[in-house]
């Protein structure tokens, strides 16, 4: 899997010289968070994060990488990489988004297998001045768990020029059994051209799986240059 990671962070290493040459833009963003929240998951043992990413578009391609602490209780596994590209082609009055995404673990344990990659489809409308979509995420082996699809509906409107509220609702299903549903409700308010803050309040429909998987509010500070 670390090889796969380096594999992975090379090639978009290579994507990112070849844009510097040709036209495109790069962006940056750096977050911190009270809890790293992924499908209703927290990533942290509901606890705080440190995230950044780079992002480069040209004309519908892109690709990025971005990064965070997490915590999955073992002694090792303390980071997160993903790396990702895709397309964003649009017909009409509907956006499409067409990619792939690799989940690294750089210091997971030995005996673990918890990297994986997925392949994404969303599309979106608008519906006046807000949008809904939808989307859906396979992956071959889900961290060692086998095959997995996560499919998810999703919405969000503008109530003034800096404050928008939306929300989603998804399924995740994954090979061993351990499927689970979940839905997040938030605001995000723009407090400058480059900052925002985004306060969202996730849960699932199994707190059986753990304390990770009850109910919380996450508050994220961004910033975006």
């Amino acid at each position: 899997m670390k090889k796969s990671l380096l594999a992975a962070a090379t090639a978009l290493g290579l994507v990112f010289a070849g844009g510097a040459m040709a036209e495109g833009a790069l962006s940056y963003n750096i977050s911190v968070t009270n809890d790293y929240v992924w499908r209703g998951v927290s990533q942290t043992g509901r606890s705080e994060a440190v995230q950044g990413g780079i992002d480069y578009a040209n004309g519908i391609f892109y690709a990025g990488a971005w990064a965070s602490n997490v915590d999955f209780g073992d002694d090792e596994t303390d980071m997160e990489v993903d790396v990702y590209a895709g397309v964003k082609p649009t017909y009409k009055d509907f956006s499409f988004d067409f990619g792939g995404i690799y989940y690294g673990y750089p210091n997971q344990p030995e005996d673990t297998n918890l990297s994986f990659g997925e392949l994404k489809a969303a599309v979106s409308h608008p519906i006046g001045a807000g949008a809904i979509g939808a989307a859906a995420y396979y992956s071959m082996d889900f961290g060692g768990a086998g095959e997995s699809l996560y499919s998810e509906l999703n919405a969000s409107y503008p109530i003034t020029e800096k404050l928008s509220v939306s929300g989603a609702m998804g399924k995740q299903y994954i090979e061993d059994g351990s499927d689970y549903t979940a839905w997040n409700l938030g605001a995000g308010y723009a407090l400058t051209e480059a900052f925002s803050v985004d306060v969202r309040y996730w849960d699932t429909g199994d707190h059986d799986l753990g304390s990770n998987y009850k109910d919380r509010v996450a508050v994220t500070l961004k910033a975006a240059f």
